[in-house]
């Protein structure tokens, strides 16, 4: 008798092991995951005042972080010198010579045509004398040499003059022009950069960490902010080869939160294989080397639900 009740025992048991095992096995475990975010200086500078604190949500727009960037400063004063010179030359290059400079241009005009005149009368007379035999060739060609440099100095005079009143050459003021549209997007570049010494939220962002400290010099491009999108929770689960054709995208499941027994309704929005071994998501995988392994992303149903829900909190599918 003893014995039958013991046999009938132990049968209990071993029904009882079985069939809990195989209610473990229509349980997946996953994790519960966020978008993650991070928000960087666009240029290095020092950082003299961090406006926000590590677990705090912040909006778009929201200033974060000030930065020190005393070299922007000198370039801002530089590219400003560059435009007052460029816009200068311009404006010269468009209105052309000042009436002094004109004044200068008619006096130097007006003496070297009277050098010119008396050049032309002396070579006229030297001329005639010469054909009369009454001048040396050497003092003929002396005069002849007067007579074409004068020439030539009145010449001179007269392009210049001309050139003058004509006004700036076109391709002069557009050579102008173009250097002071240079120095302005230089200057441009600058403010912009002046004004990257704020931080500035791009998204909503629940901080997660902040990498460096007030003093401390930020680099371009290092994340300074890290964290979460709000609202972006969504689930994570990888599955063997031989038990995904349980799931189809689209299906509707039940999940619970393993550190707080929540129940949160979602729906598969993606099924794909997965290609590395460290992305699975399961403690104790159990299934055959050969077998390939698929991420099961599940999107909750409502997201006002899961705003708590702990990042990389263990989740079971059932």
């Amino acid at each position: 008798m003893r014995i039958s009740i013991c046999i009938l025992f132990i049968s209990i048991l071993i029904l009882t092991g079985c069939s809990s095992r195989q209610r473990e096995a229509d349980k997946f475990e996953g994790k519960a995951k966020k978008d993650v975010i991070s928000f960087a200086p666009k240029v290095t500078g020092r950082i003299l005042k961090i406006y926000v604190t590590e677990g705090q949500t912040v909006k778009k727009g929201d200033t974060l972080a000030q930065l020190d960037v005393p070299e922007v400063s000198a370039k801002i004063a530089q590219a400003q010198g560059a435009v007052n010179a460029a816009t200068a030359q311009e404006q010269m290059a468009k209105n052309g010579a000042t009436p002094d400079q004109m004044k200068q241009l008619q006096a130097k005009y007006n003496g070297l045509k009277e050098q010119y005149d008396f050049a032309l009368k002396s070579y006229n007379r030297a001329t005639n004398m010469f054909n009369d035999s009454l001048m040396a060739p050497q003092a003929y060609d002396e005069v002849y040499a007067k007579y074409k440099g004068a020439k030539a100095q009145f010449d001179a005079v007269v392009a210049e003059l001309d050139d003058v009143k004509k006004g700036t050459r076109i391709e002069k003021v557009e050579m102008a022009a173009g250097q002071a549209s240079q120095a302005k997007g230089a200057l441009q570049e600058a403010n912009v950069a002046y004004s990257e010494r704020y931080v500035i939220a791009t998204n909503d962002m629940e901080i997660e960490t902040i990498s460096l400290r007030q003093g401390e010099l930020a680099t371009a491009g290092f994340a300074l902010f890290n964290g979460y999108i709000p609202g972006s929770t969504y689930f994570r689960f990888t599955v063997p080869e031989s038990k995904i054709s349980r799931f189809r995208k689209g299906e509707d499941v039940q999940l619970q939160v393993v550190y707080n027994k929540e129940q949160v309704s979602g729906t598969i929005v993606s099924i794909k294989q997965l290609t590395r071994y460290a992305d699975i998501t399961t403690a104790y995988p159990d299934y055959q080397l050969q077998d390939a392994v698929y991420e099961i992303k599940v999107q909750p149903k409502d997201m006002s639900k899961t705003q708590d829900i702990l990042v990389n909190a263990s989740v079971i599918l059932k």
